[in-house]
């Protein structure tokens, strides 16, 4: 399946980083966290990659055009400097579209500005590209047709404030809404999604309030939830907390490792 990645948002409470470059660039370790989410996807096998680009959308370009295999993967230096043999390759496979989906859209114009680039597919999968987990992409489109859903997302639970997901013990999800009780689950941001989704989508909307209040209408919103690995990027708090985990070599979401 083809990847959507929304690549576009300002990150305004990661202003540390997101002032001088794009809120995907920001890295964990030596890497941006774009790329960690690209490589966990290329290792269940989706490697076509569709970036929706926003806010410093340039640098996202510039970033991948100049990128070095040898900067991330151990090689041989032969010839005086002239030779690299690359030991291992991250990105040979990858192939990746840059769509600018303007500088002010919403997650649900994003995608609708992305539609063109997934041709006749009639299933894809998408990501926030602020999150990072070990669940596994396979389980997640398994339960995908299982529910014959529309749209799915990863459920998680976590300190973290946003908007809660309720849904009941078939995994269809019956409201999305602001935090209620403690014991709550949230949209991950980790999507299952059929092209039909379109068809619940109008102009200028967002994609989980109005596009996603439709299909939960039709009971064809499904969750899938995780009690694993899970973190967001959204505050700096939470990239020095990514940063001490990959320094301690705990890097759950690296399940290519495993």
């Amino acid at each position: 399946m083809k990847v959507v990645l929304f690549c576009g948002g300002l990150g305004t409470r990661l202003r540390e980083h997101s002032d001088t470059i794009p809120k995907p660039l920001v890295r964990v370790g030596y890497r941006p966290i774009v790329w960690h989410l690209m490589r966990y996807y290329a290792h269940y096998g989706h490697n076509e990659f569709i970036l929706c680009l926003g806010y410093r959308g340039d640098l996202v370009k510039e970033y991948f055009l100049n990128y070095s295999e040898a900067m991330s993967n151990d090689f041989t230096l032969s010839e005086g400097g002239r030779r690299i043999d690359l030991h291992n390759s991250d990105m040979e496979d990858w192939k990746i579209t840059f769509v600018d989906t303007g500088l002010h859209s919403n997650i649900g114009e994003r995608l609708r500005r992305a539609k063109p680039f997934l041709g006749d597919d009639e299933e894809f999968l998408a990501n926030y590209s602020d999150g990072l987990s070990n669940v596994s992409v396979d389980a997640m489109i398994e339960n995908f047709h299982a529910k014959n859903a529309v749209a799915s997302f990863v459920a998680v639970r976590t300190s973290q404030s946003f908007h809660s997901a309720k849904f009941g013990s078939d995994g269809i999800v019956t409201s999305l809404g602001e935090l209620g009780d403690d014991d709550f689950w949230i949209n991950g941001g980790f999507f299952v999604l059929r092209s039909e989704v379109f068809n619940y989508m109008k102009e200028g909307e967002e994609l989980v309030e109005e596009p996603f209040s439709r299909i939960i209408q039709k009971q064809k919103l499904a969750a899938f939830p995780h009690t694993g690995y899970w973190q967001a990027m959204d505050t700096f708090k939470d990239k020095i907390n990514f940063d001490r985990s990959y320094a301690r070599g705990d890097a759950p979401w690296q399940v290519w490792q495993e």
